[in-house]
Formats: structure tokens, C-alpha cells, sequence
């Protein structure tokens, strides 16, 4: 059974860095897509960042654009959220989604999902 998890998230000052990751298991990674999600209270959940099976990876949303990354280690079926310089407005719950096929910014062609990983800025 194909199972995302994500951990990793927890209270940040600020400008300071994160790393929050999504593991996998029941399928192998190297064939898949994985797309980062945020949903902030009271809005919708929107695409920041994709790792795509081929290897690149796709930024989604301009507010993360230098200050967010995305890597994988198929080895590990693991993807990994590099986010530095976070910001109040980074609040949100992040989550992971898989598609077998490239990526996609919208949230509706992900047919396997996280639960999330709460991440807060505050000083």
C-alpha cells in the first residue's frame, strides 16, 4: 500500500532554515512525482515545489523562489523541503503528494497524500 509521511516541521524563528521530509514506502520513488503542498488557515492548499521523476525539479509558487528547495534520494525514497529565510506568512501545514507521471502544479492530479507537517514562523 502506497504510504507518504512527513516529519520534520515545528516552530521557527523568522529567517531561519527548515528541512521537512516525505517518506515513502510501498512504491519506489524513481518513478514518481512528488509535489509539496501548503495550506494556511482559511485558504486553499496550493502547489510550492515538485521533485519529478525525471529528476528536475519545478517551483510552483514565486514567494518561495530562491528560498525554497527540493531534493530526492531514491535510495532512501525519501524527498526532502529545504526551506531557508522562512517568514511569517510560511505558516502552514505541508504536505507531501505522489503522482506516477510528471509534475503537475495542481493539487488534483495527486492520487496519494501525507498527512502533513506543521510548520510555524514566529518570533
Amino acid at each position: 500500500q502506497l504510504q507518504l509521511v512527513e516529519s520534520g516541521g515545528e516552530l521557527v524563528q523568522p529567517g531561519g532554515s527548515l528541512r521537512v521530509s516525505c517518506a515513502a514506502s510501498g512504491f519506489t520513488l524513481d518513478t514518481y512525482s512528488i509535489g509539496w503542498f501548503r495550506q494556511a488557515p482559511g485558504k486553499e492548499r496550493h502547489g510550492i515545489l515538485c521533485s519529478s521523476s525525471t529528476g528536475r525539479s519545478y517551483t510552483y509558487d514565486a514567494a518561495v523562489k530562491g528560498r525554497f528547495t527540493v531534493s530526492r534520494d531514491n535510495a532512501k525514497n525519501t524527498v526532502t523541503l529545504q526551506m531557508n529565510s522562512l517568514k511569517p506568512e510560511d505558516t502552514a501545514v505541508y504536505v507531501c503528494a505522489a503522482r506516477p507521471a510528471l509534475c503537475h502544479s495542481d493539487y488534483k492530479e495527486y492520487s496519494s497524500w501525507g498527512r502533513g507537517t506543521q510548520v510555524t514562523v514566529s518570533s
